[in-house]
C-alpha cells in the first residue's frame, strides 16, 4: 500500500505538533521546516480541522493546535481521514471504475480485508508514540 503525499505531509505536521502540545503552529512555519509547499499544507490542515484532529485560529498568533492529547489520536484514524476519497484500487472508487472482471473477481474482498487490517494495525499506535523530538535539525 502506498500513502498519498497528502497523508505523508499530514502525518509529518502532526508529528511536529505532538512534540509541543498546546503550541500553535502556522502552516508557513511547518512548510519552512519540512521544505514543503505552504498551499498544500494549508489544504491538509483544513482536512485535519474538519476531521476534529486540529483546531485552527486566525489572525495574529494564529495557526493550528491539536484538539486533544496526542495519546488519544490513533494513527489509523488519521490515515483514514487523510486518505478519504483515495481508492486502493480502481474498483473501490465511487463509480466502481472500468473493471472488466467485476462480479467474478475474488481479489476485491481480500484487498478490502487487507485495507481494514492495515488501518486496525495503525490504530494500535498513537500520535504521541511517533512525536518528533522537540526540534528537527534542518
Amino acid at each position: 500500500m502506498r500513502l498519498t503525499s497528502f497523508t505523508d505531509y499530514g502525518l509529518r505536521m502532526l508529528m511536529r505538533m505532538a512534540s509541543a502540545p498546546g503550541q500553535v503552529f502556522s502552516t508557513a512555519d511547518l512548510a519552512e521546516e519540512f521544505r514543503l509547499p505552504r498551499n498544500h499544507l494549508t489544504k491538509i490542515m483544513q482536512q485535519l480541522a474538519r476531521g476534529g484532529i486540529v483546531e485552527t485560529r486566525r489572525g495574529g498568533g494564529g495557526g493550528a493546535v491539536l484538539c486533544r492529547d496526542a495519546s488519544d489520536i490513533r494513527l489509523g484514524d488519521v490515515v483514514r481521514l487523510l486518505e478519504q476519497g483515495q481508492a486502493l484500487v480502481e474498483c473501490f472508487g465511487p463509480d466502481g471504475g472500468e473493471c472488466t472482471i467485476d462480479g467474478c473477481c475474488r481479489l476485491k474482498a481480500r484487498l478490502r480485508h487487507a485495507e481494514a487490517r492495515f488501518i486496525e494495525d495503525l490504530n494500535r499506535s498513537t500520535l504521541a508514540e511517533i512525536a518528533l523530538p522537540d526540534r528537527v535539525a534542518a
